[in-house]
């Protein structure tokens, strides 16, 4: 038996879906929700844009005209140069025609105001001014006073002949521009209120399309989880004609292909097996004969010539090799299918063992410890097949010392017995350790196929035999690298007693 034949080890891993912090139904929902939120801001912004430019650009286009024509009719009858008092009636004829605005003329040195009382230091800039000066049209300028928006209009006044020259007098004009600023935030704040509609109406929209897309991927996921498991009968329904039917129909005909090819596998392997354990049956009888004549011409060995004594012996080695194969084949056919049954009871692991190893021949080889008292609910001769294939191993594959460990652990899993075969060997490689319990793996591909000892080793089935042993009695074998070396084998059985049994 070689140190092949690779484990599963522990139990089966399962898979498991992860899902994301945030399913797609969050996600979609969310991303509706955004989308819906940047799609009612950007048109708020827009709108109160547009609306503001509209209404400032219809209060400024006001305020230039009705100057403009009030400016031209008052100027009429206006004599220049005027006095403070002219001045003063100019400004007060202009303002009462457009509508009682704050106006001020200016004429070189002299100022009037239509409001006395009113500050118009800030509301008229520097800047304005001397467009108006230098310039011939009229010229606006949205200033802040006091905190409060205002549009202040200027236009030199110019002579009546035919060059238009300007006479000097310049006439400004000055709008408050509160009501604009309230109509535009009163129609900003209405576009507001209308966000939070908008956007739950997106999120409504969002859930209706995520069970509508999702329900189907829901669906799909739960039959792909059930085709995981090992249920390859598992479909999906097809309705509509969109991408996620044809992932549905691709699902539906990869399930199909794989239950025909899982079909067929099972069926071949049926075969297979069949093959096995009928040829081995078909073996026995004959091998029984070979064994016996092979028996007796060991017997007689040293009686014959050298070349015929070294034949007779070679016969025999290879005819018990022989049938030690058959019957690890019957073996293992026996697990295939289901047919082995312990036949159990309650032992003395350490007397178990260490009839084992007298049985072989290997007390002397091998460093035991054994503690008395040790006992449990198995099958003796499951047992013994168990440590005669780990400790055959050992001594074939690995290095003296082997030493054999008998031990009780108590975890959080419940208690268990430990038999642990360590050698000095080189040990494993890791691609070893992965399939050293797969049958006929064979860690050491150049050693010899030569005649075989008792340990009943060469098949390359023992370490497999092994593991489905432990297995039938509820544990596991395991195998790492030893602390100095080596390999390590670990045989690990529940404990089970009889009731009122002691330690």
């Amino acid at each position: 038996m070689s140190r092949g034949n690779g484990p599963e080890r522990g139990a089966d891993a399962r898979w498991r879906p992860r899902r994301l912090i945030g399913g797609l139904r969050t996600r979609l929902v969310v991303t509706f929700v955004v989308v819906a939120l940047i799609s009612a801001v950007t048109a708020t912004a827009l709108a109160y844009r547009d609306a503001r430019t509209a209404v400032l650009q219809r209060t400024q286009n006001t305020a230039v005209n009705d100057l403009r024509k009030r400016v031209t009719a008052v100027a009429a009858d206006f004599d220049l140069p005027p006095d403070q008092r002219a001045l003063s009636r100019f400004a007060a004829k202009v303002s009462d025609g457009i509508g009682a605005r704050l106006v001020v003329v200016r004429y070189q040195d002299l100022v009037a105001t239509s409001d006395t009382l009113a500050d118009t230091r800030d509301r008229i800039s520097t800047e304005l001014r001397a467009a108006v000066h230098t310039g011939k049209g009229a010229r606006f300028q949205r200033v802040m006073w006091r905190g409060e928006p205002y549009l202040t209009v200027g236009m030199p006044v110019a002579y009546a002949d035919g060059d238009r020259r300007t006479s000097g007098l310049e006439v400004y004009a000055i709008t408050d521009l509160r009501a604009e600023r309230d109509d535009t935030a009163a129609l900003l704040d209405s576009v507001r209120a209308g966000t939070a509609p908008v956007v739950l109406l997106a999120a409504v929209l969002a859930l209706l399309a995520a069970g509508t897309v999702l329900r189907p991927v829901r669906k799909l996921s739960r039959a792909t989880r059930e085709l995981a498991t090992g249920d390859l009968g598992s479909r999906v329904a097809v309705t509509g004609h969109d991408e996620l039917a044809d992932l549905a129909r691709t699902f539906n005909e990869t399930a199909d292909a794989l239950q025909a090819s899982d079909a067929e596998l099972r069926d071949q392997e049926a075969k297979a097996r069949r093959f096995v354990a009928d040829v081995s049956h078909e073996l026995r009888t004959p091998l029984a004969a070979m064994t016996m004549v092979a028996t007796v011409l060991e017997e007689d060995a040293d009686q014959l010539p050298p070349d015929a004594a070294r034949a007779a012996r070679t016969v025999g080695a290879e005819t018990a090799r022989l049938s030690r194969l058959v019957e690890d084949l019957m073996e293992i056919s026996r697990f295939d299918a289901k047919a082995a049954r312990l036949n159990a009871g309650e032992t003395d692991l350490a007397e178990t063992v260490r009839a084992s190893l007298a049985l072989r021949g290997w007390t002397d080889r091998v460093r035991a410890r054994l503690p008395e008292g040790v006992r449990a609910v198995v099958d003796r001769r499951r047992i013994d097949v168990i440590v005669a294939n780990l400790v055959g191993n050992a001594l074939r594959h690995g290095a003296p010392p082997v030493t054999v460990t008998l031990a009780t652990v108590t975890g959080a899993d419940g208690e268990w017995l430990t038999l642990e075969v360590a050698d000095h060997g080189p040990g494993l490689p890791p691609e070893a350790r992965e399939q050293v319990f797969d049958r006929f793996y064979k860690a050491d591909a150049a050693r010899t196929r030569g005649a075989a000892d008792d340990s009943g080793q060469g098949s390359g089935l023992g370490t497999a035999i092994a593991l489905e042993n432990a297995r039938l009695h509820g544990g596991t074998i395991e195998v790492a690298d030893g602390p100095h070396g080596g390999a390590v084998f670990t045989l690990r059985l529940p404990v089970r007693r009889t009731e009122g049994s002691t330690r």
